[in-house]
């Protein structure tokens, strides 16, 4: 330990540059990270909200919630511990009195029953009492200004609905949520409503705490009962990001841990002639081994640590707009796996020393 630290505060340039480019390279990991993960969640934070355990939707609709529709009665006919309707609905709003394409935003409605489960927690202002009221995400309100009471126009109708509360965590497919009465959605998707059990809403979702979600009863042939798991897995484009993001995390990770143990092996054997002195004072190869494991290890761990704070500064100043969420296990095992394959550069570079000949290293 006191001969890795004072090789290192004697020769700070050249350790200075192996710390600085372990910090570029720890510090475009765990931002990659932290922005797939957050692209990630944005299009599921307002299906995790649930905490359901199962979602009924038709049979033909091939697990695509937009492409279900079912009878808003047939939740009568579901045996489950706990069950509620929804309706899902894409479109178009802008603030009343505002036009333009920058004033557009994408949301989803969510039509829900105010008394069921699927009612979010309101963090401010109040939960939607009538029709044509919405509670919003709270990006909403920190990216496009929407403030409690705001008039929105929706697209393509002069249907409008007022602001009275904001929820958080509440995305489906990267657009922000509106959650309302089933009725309002009703007429936001077909352009009327129907109060009655044949009123059309997509989905029922269900919590139930048997052993499997394969014994709830949806109560029709036409209905079929998936795991949330399994839904989540197959909203449009959600896979095939999340893949592509992992492969490319993963490569990166990988090559990043390549150059870094390039960078140590070569730094240690500059040090050939060093250690063949060493050695021939008599210093054994185990304690010089030591040293370059111990060396590795503080310059992987100081430059790793630097990146997780420039990246957590990074995070506390990014805009809203930015789908950037912090995982720390995500950021953990990471810098867990930088570290270690700093460590086996170290490692080879061990090997090396090792086999170092006294007299043909001083030459």
């Amino acid at each position: 330990m006191f001969l890795a630290w004072k090789e290192i505060k004697h020769a700070k340039t050249r350790f200075s540059l192996i710390i600085g480019v372990m910090v570029l390279v720890s510090y475009l990991v765990f931002f990659l990270v932290g922005l797939a993960y957050g692209l990630a969640q944005d299009n599921r934070t307002s299906v995790d909200k649930w905490d359901a355990d199962g979602i009924i939707l038709t049979d033909e609709s091939n697990t695509n919630i937009n492409m279900s529709m079912l009878p808003k009665g047939a939740i009568n006919e579901v045996v489950a511990d706990e069950a509620a309707v929804i309706g899902i609905a894409p479109n178009v709003v802008n603030k009343k009195g505002i036009s333009g394409d920058d004033a557009k935003i994408d949301t989803t409605f969510f039509g829900i029953e105010a008394d069921q489960f699927l009612m979010p927690e309101v963090i401010e202002g109040e939960a939607f009492q009538n029709d044509d009221e919405v509670v919003a995400d709270i990006s909403l309100k920190e990216e496009e200004g929407i403030e409690l009471g705001d008039v929105l126009q929706l697209a393509g109708s002069d249907k409008e609905v007022t602001v009275v509360g904001f929820t958080e965590d509440a995305r489906f497919s990267v657009a922000p949520v509106l959650y309302t009465t089933v009725s309002s959605y009703q007429e936001v998707r077909f352009e009327q409503i129907d109060e009655s059990d044949e009123g059309r809403v997509s989905a029922i979702v269900v919590r139930d705490n048997g052993d499997s979600i394969a014994d709830v009863d949806t109560g029709s042939a036409d209905l079929k009962i998936y795991s949330i798991a399994d839904y989540i897995s197959e909203i449009p484009g959600y896979t095939a990001q999340v893949l592509t993001f992992g492969l490319m995390i993963g490569f990166l990770i990988v090559i990043a841990a390549v150059v870094i143990g390039i960078f140590i092996y070569v730094l240690t054997m500059q040090k050939t002639s060093m250690f063949g002195v060493m050695k021939a004072q008599g210093i054994s190869s185990g304690y010089i081994a030591k040293s370059v494991v111990i060396q590795t290890f503080l310059l992987a761990a100081m430059g790793v640590g630097i990146g997780l704070l420039l990246t957590g500064a990074t995070a506390m100043v990014l805009p809203a707009a930015v789908p950037y969420q912090t995982n720390l296990n995500f950021l953990g095992i990471i810098a867990a796996l930088l570290v270690i394959m700093a460590m086996v550069g170290g490692a080879f570079s061990v090997r090396a020393v090792v086999k170092i000949d006294p007299l043909k290293a001083i030459g």
